[in-house]
């Protein structure tokens, strides 16, 4: 395991998807925000990060995906509306990330 992995959940960053890491990154910046991290706040988030409609059809299933992955908690607000927050783990791979982007942009330049 590289030092960039997450620890708990053996996921890095590799293993996602562009889409996937932008969508735990429109999720960070609504929990950092006074808006809750549900559908289709980070629907919207990611529709103006990307420049593009993001369907319904693309984003639940990744979402879910990185429920499975350990990454992201998932909880029922309403019936309808489910808040998705990121775990520990998730917050791990993030830095790992960082770091690891942030080194080889300083290595770069």
């Amino acid at each position: 395991m590289s030092k960039h992995d997450t620890r708990s959940a053996d996921v890095s960053a590799t293993d996602l998807t562009a889409f996937q890491k932008e969508a735990l990154l429109a999720i960070t910046r609504l929990e950092n925000s006074d808006e809750e991290p549900y559908g289709l706040g980070i629907k919207r988030q990611l529709q103006e990060r990307l420049g593009e409609e993001v369907n319904h059809g693309r984003l639940y299933p990744n979402l879910d995906d990185l429920v499975d992955l350990g990454l992201l908690e998932k909880e029922a607000l309403d019936k309808r509306t489910n808040t998705y927050t990121l775990s520990e783990e998730g917050k791990e791979l993030l830095r790992a990330y960082r770091d690891y982007v942030d080194e080889m942009v300083s290595t770069a330049l």
